[in-house]
Formats: C-alpha cells, structure tokens, sequence
C-alpha cells in the first residue's frame, strides 16, 4: 500500500515529500525539506492537478497507479509549469499516452519549452471561469499571473469547494505524518511559510493581494497548495497570513539588525544596538551575522519586524559582499512599510554605509530613523552614544510611544 491520503472521498494527496535536497530553487537551504503537492479526482474522468519535481518521484507513479485501479488517466491539469510542479510531466505523459494536458494558452508555451516534442494535440486550452465536467466534480479556473510565474493558474472544485491554490498559501516543510492544519502544529509551520512567501513570491505583493481579492467571492472549504499543508479548519487564517504579507504588514513588534563585518567592528556596533534597544524596552530583536546565517532567514525575518537595522563595513568602496544581496533583493522585491538604521565601518574612502543609504533613498515607503552611524576602525564612545540614539528612536517607532534618553 503506497500512501495516499483522503482529501474527500473523491480526491487524494498523492504528493511527496523532499528530505534530501539541500535547497529549492538550488540556492535556498531546507533544513526542514519540502513537499511537492499533487491530487488525485477519482471521477467518471480521472483527473491529476499538478505533477511533482523530476528526481523528486519516489513513490509517486505508483500512487497514481493505485488510484486508478486499471482505469486510464483523462487529464492532468498544470496550474504552473516550474519544474518543481511540472518537472515530471514528460514521464507522465509517456506513462499514460492518451492523457489531455490542460492549461492556458500561456502553459503551453512553457511545456514546449521544457518539452521539445510536445505533440500540442495532447494539449486543451482553458480560459478564466471555463468549466471541466469530470463527472460529480466541476473545476473552473482563476489565472493568477505572476504569482510567480505569468502562466500561473488556481483550480476550483465547485462540487467540494476546494482551491488547489499553485504557490499561494504554500510553504516549506516536508508534511511530516499530518497533511492538513488541524493535524499539525501551526506554529512550526508558520517562519518556513513566510521564509518561502518572502524568498519566492515576496516580490508580487500586488499580484498576490489582487489573487485573494478574486477568490474573495468563492466559499472555500479546502486550500490544497503544491508546497506544505493542507487546510480545511482555519483558512482565514493563512489566506490572512498571505494577504498582510502582500501589503509588507509586519506580523509583530521587532526589530532585525543585520550586520556584514571583517574583522569584528561592525558586529560591536550590531551588538550595541541590541543592547541599548533592549533597554529602551524592544523585547522581540534579532541580529544576524550575514556571512554566517543564509539571506533566506533573515529576508523572512525582515518581513516578520517592521524595524531593520542594515550595517556594513567597507570593502573595496562599496558594500560588504554578504551584505550586497540581501540589499538587491529588498529593493527589488520593493520592502516597505518598515523603518530603518544604517551603521557600518569604514577606514579610509568608505562605501558600506553609503551602499545602505544608496538603498534607502532609492526605496519608496522606507522610513530612515535618525543619522547614519559610520566608524573609523574601532568604534569611539562617541559612536556608541550616536548608536544609543539611533536605537531610542527606533524603539520609539516600534513601540509607538515617547521615550526619554538613558542618563550618562
């Protein structure tokens, strides 16, 4: 008996679970593993909704196989053509010759980039609100361009109210037993969910904000996504999750500092402002040395605290290397609605802090708190004392009240 579970009577999880791979996307670590998310409709017409990542199937054709029980395969729909969703595509299809692929017309172009010899007779075009009959169960499609890719699509179960919902309300984490949000603990879910939202949908906030609006009408008993859990208990709760992350709503009261240093000066001044926002009363900080922790962590937590402190010491002119990309990636990905800090190190020309700043005036809704701390080598008490002051008014912002200056 090869494990696939109930969803309904009628339709199954026949994903898998990834413990072995290093990283998803090859570049974003996955202590946790992943799951790559794929249904089964046991109808008067079978039907798939997404495939799983090639290399990844394990048991995979073998569940299909148990469900079908000897009767063909009618269709598989691909709500998105990433590899880790449709990568195992081309074995299907050779598996189960007469199966009808159906996506949009933008799917197609993606299958015949990833599968040269695509015979497009195999393949059925839907548009937005069309309905397949499979029998019992009716599915209709909601396109959700950019998120994250343009031929991005969700499927609705109109008969048993289920949203098979592509990358949104997915997550990181292989399913370790329990397959939906009533079986599981939440909260061990919740930093790799918003790690894999900030990492790898962050940058279409709009677009994913516009996807909840349109779905906002459905009456929605089940999101089933390609990554992560299942749910079918508190659904308001992760659509809420996605929705405030779209807007760059911070979850909580926080404040990251990030700091990328040589030779240990630069992570004196991170410390100290961990100290000194501590004693303003900023009970949620988390400083991160980025050469040593992955970007990955620490974007999720900048998306986590609405306050950010960014420090660099020169190098070469510019910004330090650890620190470069995980400036690139919050401008591009458009962060807003945080407040910031800059400091760093420098001991001639410099070029870290003014990176940072470089950043912050070219960013639209980030509010930079105080004046940018520089120190030459060592940091002076006259640093320090700047340092204090930057971290009062940060924690003004963060604790949204008055706060006076620590005596001398």
């Amino acid at each position: 008996m090869y494990f696939s579970a109930k969803i309904t009577e009628t339709v199954s999880w026949i994903g898998i679970n990834d413990r072995k791979s290093d990283s998803f996307e090859n570049y974003i670590p996955l202590p946790k593993g992943v799951s790559y998310n794929s249904y089964f409709i046991n109808d008067e017409k079978t039907c798939i909704i997404d495939a799983v990542e090639f290399g990844s199937e394990g048991n995979y054709f073998k569940k299909i196989r148990q469900n079908l029980n000897g009767r063909p395969l009618d269709y598989v729909v691909i709500n998105h053509m990433e590899p880790d969703h449709g990568g195992a595509l081309s074995d299907l299809i050779t598996i189960y010759p007469e199966v009808t692929i159906i996506g949009n017309k933008k799917t197609l172009t993606m299958i015949k980039a990833f599968n040269h010899n695509f015979d497009e007779s195999r393949f059925q075009e839907v548009v937005e609100g069309e309905i397949l009959d499979l029998g019992y169960h009716k599915l209709t499609f909601a396109f959700m361009a950019m998120v994250h890719w343009p031929e991005s699509m969700a499927t609705y179960d109109i008969t048993e109210k289920i949203l098979f919902s592509n990358d949104a309300f997915g997550s990181f984490k292989s399913l370790d037993g329990g397959l939906f949000d009533d079986e599981v603990d939440i909260a061990s879910f919740e930093n790799e969910m918003r790690r894999y939202y900030s990492n790898i949908v962050g940058k279409y906030g709009v677009q994913v904000v516009n996807v909840i609006k349109k779905i906002s009408t459905l009456d929605i008993q089940f999101i089933c996504p390609s990554h992560g859990i299942l749910w079918r208990t508190d659904i308001k709760k992760v659509i809420n999750f996605f929705n405030n992350w779209g807007q760059f709503i911070p979850d909580e009261p926080g404040v990251v500092i990030v700091y990328g240093s040589m030779y240990g000066n630069t992570a004196k001044m991170a410390e100290a402002l961990g100290t000194d926002l501590a004693t303003y009363g900023v009970k949620n900080i988390k400083i991160f040395d980025a050469s040593k922790t992955d970007s990955s962590f620490i974007i999720s937590d900048i998306w986590k605290y609405q306050g950010l402190f960014i420090g660099s010491c020169s190098h070469n002119n510019a910004l330090y290397p650890k620190i470069e990309p995980i400036i690139f990636k919050l401008q591009n990905y458009g962060l807003k609605n945080r407040y910031l800090g800059i400091f760093g190190n420098k001991l001639w020309s410099g070029g870290g802090v003014r990176g940072i700043q470089n950043f912050a005036d070219a960013s639209k809704g980030i509010e930079v708190i105080g004046t940018p701390v520089e120190a030459i080598g060592d940091p002076t008490f006259e640093n320090y004392k700047e340092l204090e002051e930057l971290a009062r008014l940060m924690a003004e912002k963060i604790l949204n009240k008055k706060i006076e200056k620590l005596e001398s």
